[in-house]
């Protein structure tokens, strides 16, 4: 065959305009490469969107970030010159629902004294694990969930040796309402490393002006090309292939920073060595209604509270409510209300599909119980789909990420939350990250000199 080889216009191309896209495009434009990010939405964030309307600020997805075992984000937020204004704590505890009222103090020391949900001999059963957990702590490292003493127990199997409240009025609750996981199927590793690094709720902060604002920061001064969506990425070797309905583009390198089951969708070359982890990377759907309200209510409790766990064994429709007006004042209008309502688990699978009026009533139905008064109250409400919602974090995929994370850098490289098995914000830093740095190795350019490399924050198993 005949003619010239095609240069590639650009050298990197970002597939995602999420937390872990835009983390990837800052670190590759740091070290001097021309980046764009390509989104299939009209907006960045992912995730970590928010929405504004009529003096409300609603997050659709995360909540909060914390001071404590997100390094890695606030080495970012420092670089971006976010001040501590910026990223307030959030106000409120967190409690769980149990014998017909909220029980606040879930995730603090205290708990073990004060009950927070927990009958005695459960509570005795806590300081156990605790102990047990704090002189391993060291094994449970969140940047390799794969090698905790706790292995590929599920969360069930893992707090079976245990009164049944540690799993059903603490662990599931947890799983349920912040990751949407189903215990019986979801790695225990990796939610106790995320529990024990990020520490108490107390130490829990938010973003002054929403979640998206660390989006917003990092698409400053990114060409970030929204409501474009990539149907194909082919890794040529020396260069990668976005295909669009409408054309193609060619880069030297392409992150594809979307969730796992996406990303192998995109990928009909994908090669041998990276495609169990792929397939192995499954994510649980979920739902979330953001209730606009004409005056600020939240759940009766003893002290404040800005997260209510409703525990499947006390609530099947949802598992958690937010108190978004508690968390920070900002998000509601003077006077006004913001709740956000979690849908259980088992039960978004079948309200995905059905009418968003209708779903978004059955859940404000069932937080009548909790929170008196919603129904009256609301003035308008956002319901939030996410068919992607967080990495499973299944005993398969920790099997498979080592030789993942092993195989060598390539055109065409990946980032997401799931990458890292960590169901955060965090990890998608840390991934995006990662992706850069194996980029950067690919394409043989150095690193951007300077004490404050973001890489270096960043673990590469």
């Amino acid at each position: 065959m005949g003619g010239h080889p095609v240069t590639p216009e650009l050298d990197v191309a970002v597939v995602g305009a999420g937390i872990a896209g835009l983390t990837a495009a800052h670190e590759l434009r740091r070290a001097g490469l021309s980046v764009r990010v390509y989104e299939r939405l009209p907006h960045v964030g992912g995730r970590m969107r928010s929405l504004r309307h009529e003096g409300w600020t609603v997050d659709t997805g995360a909540e909060q970030v914390a001071s404590r075992g997100y390094r890695a984000t606030w080495e970012l937020l420092r670089r971006l010159g976010v001040t501590a204004a910026d990223v307030p704590r959030v106000g409120g505890g967190v409690a769980v629902w149990r014998g017909g009222r909220a029980r606040p103090g879930v995730g603090e020391g205290r708990a073990v004294l004060t009950g927070a949900g927990l009958s005695a001999r459960a509570r005795l059963d806590l300081v156990a694990f605790s102990a047990w957990a704090g002189r391993r702590r060291a094994g449970f490292d969140g940047d390799h969930p794969d090698r905790t003493p706790l292995g590929a127990a599920t969360v069930r199997e893992a707090t079976d040796r245990y009164h049944r409240d540690l799993h059903d009025y603490l662990f599931q609750p947890v799983a349920g309402c912040f990751f949407g996981w189903d215990t019986t199927r979801s790695a225990a590793a990796p939610l106790v490393s995320l529990l024990l690094e990020a520490g108490s709720p107390t130490g829990w902060h938010t973003y002054r002006e929403g979640m998206d604002f660390l989006a917003r920061r990092l698409a400053d001064g990114t060409e970030v090309v929204t409501g474009r969506a990539v149907r194909e990425v082919i890794d040529e070797g020396g260069h990668a292939v976005l295909r669009f309905e409408d054309g193609e583009v060619r880069a030297r390198a392409a992150v594809l920073a979307v969730p796992a089951p996406v990303a192998a969708a995109l990928r009909p070359d994908v090669a041998a060595d990276e495609r169990p982890f792929l397939t192995a990377c499954t994510f649980t759907p979920m739902m979330k209604v953001s209730c606009l309200l004409d005056r600020p209510l939240a759940p009766p409790a003893r002290r404040p509270v800005h997260i209510l766990l409703t525990p499947a064994a006390e609530e099947e429709v949802l598992s958690g409510i937010v108190v978004d007006h508690a968390k920070d004042p900002g998000r509601a209008p003077a006077g006004h209300g913001l709740i956000t309502l979690v849908a259980g688990p088992r039960r978004v699978p079948e309200l995905l599909d059905a009418d968003p009026g209708e779903a978004a009533d059955l859940l404000v139905d069932a937080a009548e119980r909790y929170v008196p008064g919603i129904g009256a109250a609301r003035r308008h409400h956002f319901t939030h789909t996410f068919r992607h919602g967080l990495p499973e974090a299944t005993p398969t995929a920790l099997a498979e990420r080592a030789r993942f994370l092993d195989r060598p850098a390539r055109a065409v490289e990946y980032a997401g939350d799931w990458l890292m098995l960590r169901p955060a914000s965090e990890g998608a830093v840390r991934s995006g990250a990662l992706a850069a740095s194996r980029v950067l190795s690919g394409l043989g350019r150095p690193r951007p000199a300077g004490p404050d490399r973001l890489e270096e924050t960043v673990a590469t198993a």
